[in-house]
């Protein structure tokens, strides 16, 4: 179910300025949205803004890992151009370095990129939300924390961290506002500066993207989607008795 979210509504999406975040961006003022997109190269989110519908797209020059320009530019935005409904956090880099040739500055850098990106883009916009009681937050996530690849150990490390926030966010905040929903959503091997030659076109990925963001019922609540659909979680073997014993069917996922 897509409910109203995209009629005179406000979404941030980090890492606007190529790749999937550009998707995303194009496919959400598609649908009506207002998009503000981050990104540390103002002329890639101007060329953004070119092939978004009705002038909905305002490029915003902020590097994620600056916590204070992450306020101050929320704060701009819920001023000038109104409440923020829907943060995607998207922006993440990939710098694929050997774990020996990192040094311990290089392999943080990524992760207060990665992770510390999220967390202050998470907390600007969690401001707003909170105080009117509904938001929505979408993390784009991935399985590299469970299988890391070569050369991606601060990647893995991050990205796998970012997706405890997920879990802890909802814990804090899941009883006491269950209007304001946040999961993950791995959107596959793209074909990205990130991705590989032969992945899927983010413009394809997007499209689920963008129905998944623009679904804000609570049950989603703490979900993981991969691509176009849900993950359940695991069932233990206590469980799959008590289920067998009670003739209880297994929830099927939902798709987008």
């Amino acid at each position: 179910m897509i409910d109203a979210l995209s009629q005179t509504k406000v979404a941030v999406v980090t890492g606007a300025g190529s790749g999937l975040g550009r998707a995303l961006a194009v496919g959400l003022t598609g649908q009506g949205m207002t998009v503000v997109g981050f990104g540390r190269r103002l002329a890639e989110l101007e060329v953004t803004q070119t092939l978004c519908a009705d002038s909905r797209f305002m490029p915003m020059a902020v590097n994620v890992e600056d916590v204070d320009a992450v306020d101050q530019a929320f704060a701009h935005i819920e001023t000038a151009i109104g409440p923020v409904t829907l943060l995607i956090n998207n922006a993440a880099v990939y710098p694929r370095r050997d774990f020996l040739e990192e040094t311990a500055a290089s392999f943080m850098r990524t992760v207060t990129t990665n992770l510390g990106g999220t967390v202050a883009c998470s907390r600007a916009a969690l401001r707003g939300m909170v105080a009117r009681g509904q938001g929505r937050i979408l993390n784009v996530a991935t399985f590299a924390d469970i299988a890391p690849v070569p050369t991606a150990s601060a990647y893995s490390v991050s990205k796998g961290a970012a997706r405890i926030l997920t879990r802890a966010m909802v814990a804090d905040l899941g009883d006491r506002f269950p209007g304001i929903v946040i999961n993950d959503w791995m959107p596959g091997m793209l074909q990205t500066r990130m991705g590989i030659s032969d992945g899927l076109p983010p413009e394809v990925a997007a499209a689920w993207g963008v129905r998944l963001a623009l679904m804000t019922d609570p049950s989603l609540n703490g979900s993981v989607f991969e691509k176009d659909c849900e993950l359940l979680p695991g069932r233990g073997l206590k469980r799959k008795i008590k289920d067998l014993l009670l003739l209880r069917k297994r929830a099927k996922p939902r798709r987008l």
